[in-house]
């Protein structure tokens, strides 16, 4: 298995703004899709230096793709209503014809 990061910071090294982080994700999974790639990850993060908080926005967003799954590389079912959850990747599942899959872990930040 093969993982792949995105850029976060300019080529100055500055951080890019959470708006364009999310929009890089997206086209970055539709590139993903195109070239073949069979799945694409997004994390739930809840911290200042992270842009997702709400992955599965992310994915119905990437779920215009053709092939790729979509999943999440972990939803924290620990600060959340498990049958929200399970709304919200349902939406997903649809919005995907069924790609989207689900990923639960709990949060492990000891900071």
């Amino acid at each position: 298995m093969v993982e792949l990061g995105l850029n976060t910071v300019d080529g100055e090294g500055r951080k890019l703004p959470y708006a364009q982080v999310i929009r890089d994700i997206v086209e970055q999974a539709v590139l993903a899709d195109q070239v073949g790639v069979d799945s694409f990850g997004v994390g739930e993060h809840h911290r200042d230096d992270f842009a997702v908080c709400a992955p599965e926005i992310v994915l119905a967003a990437i779920a215009r793709t053709e092939r790729i799954r979509v999943d999440t590389a972990v939803t924290v079912l620990s600060s959340d209503d498990p049958v929200r959850v399970f709304e919200r990747f349902a939406t997903v599942d649809a919005v995907s014809r069924g790609r989207a899959e689900i990923i639960l872990g709990r949060g492990s930040f000891t900071e």
